[in-house]
């Protein structure tokens, strides 16, 4: 896609074209079929292979439309500062868009809190805070209720959601301008990673026909998107399981782990990314889990990203 602010949407131009029927009640039967999401993967897997070869370089450019313009860069905020890219080279040494789209940050642009605290839990993305519940039910009519979480759906029925049940979900939003690789939250170690496939472009019966209606549909979408469930059992006790969840949107259903069960990870490490796109991720975390949210953490501030490896949460003894 090229760059443009005045039509954001054509970062994902399949959502576009399908932004109407998605927001009928026969679009929402229709986008919840197997067999239709079969095929929209395998349209979306002939539109990745594009994305990540030589051919995709047209946009990543200095020139109007393009990823690297001064409007792009602008919109982007501090990416000469923050991200690794050398200008003596073609498209500032990216091989394609989705290596431009999985960018890394330069080492040090994302600090950790120092010195290490157990008790802290800092944000696994860069992102906008989506919504932040609690009490969390094993069942719940997500598909009636705006932002209603259903864990049984969410988890996907594994043997840990009796552990989740009456506990806290953290979601936030990645826009396409931001950054894209997911870490650790904690210290710990991976028990289980758990790939559940699902829809592309089934939008919540609650949402209307405006646009970006997947991005009002986020509560929705972690229960039949397809996603990655990763859970941790952080060193620290007070801590105990938890889940990163991350959900694909459109054409953003390309999720990539980095991690495998059984692994050690530290806080701040690289677990996986996501791939072509904006998305969104939750934390799940258990009722025994007593968590007091940093001021950072405020729902819904559209101006508000919150930074990789930025302290979100505080966990009370």
């Amino acid at each position: 896609p090229i760059f443009t602010l005045k039509y954001n949407p054509l970062a994902c131009p399949i959502q576009t074209i399908l932004q109407w029927p998605m927001a009928t009640p026969a679009g929402l039967a229709l986008f919840l079929m197997p067999s239709v999401n079969e095929h929209f993967r395998n349209v979306l897997n002939a539109q990745g292979k594009f994305l990540s070869s030589p051919a995709s370089l047209y946009v990543i450019s200095q020139e109007p439309g393009g990823w690297l313009s001064k409007e792009a860069l602008e919109a982007m905020g501090g990416f000469t500062n923050d991200f690794i890219y050398d200008p003596s080279k073609p498209h500032w040494g990216f091989t394609s868009w989705d290596d431009f789209f999985t960018r890394r940050f330069k080492d040090g642009a994302r600090p950790l809190p120092a010195p290490y605290d157990p008790s802290v839990i800092t944000s696994p993305c860069e992102g906008i805070v989506y919504n932040i519940a609690h009490n969390v039910l094993e069942h719940d009519f997500f598909w009636l209720k705006e932002n209603a979480y259903s864990l049984a759906s969410m988890l996907a029925n594994h043997e840990f959601v009796p552990e989740f049940v009456g506990g806290t979900v953290y979601q936030s939003f990645l826009t396409i301008l931001t950054y894209h690789r997911w870490h650790s939250p904690v210290t710990g170690v991976i028990v289980d990673v758990d790939f559940v496939p699902g829809t592309y472009y089934s939008s919540a019966p609650t949402v209307d026909m405006r646009s970006l209606s997947l991005e009002a549909s986020q509560g929705y979408l972690t229960s039949v998107a397809t996603r990655v469930n990763i859970y941790i059992q952080a060193d620290a006790p007070n801590i105990g399981l938890l889940c990163l969840m991350c959900v694909g949107m459109a054409e953003v259903s390309s999720c990539e782990v980095t991690v495998k069960k059984g692994q050690s990870v530290v806080q701040g490490q690289e677990m996986g990314m996501f791939h072509f796109g904006g998305s969104t991720s939750c934390l799940v975390f258990r009722p025994g889990t007593k968590l007091r949210f940093a001021d950072i953490a405020k729902v819904g501030d559209m101006q508000n990203i919150v930074k990789l490896n930025e302290p979100i949460m505080f966990v009370e003894v």
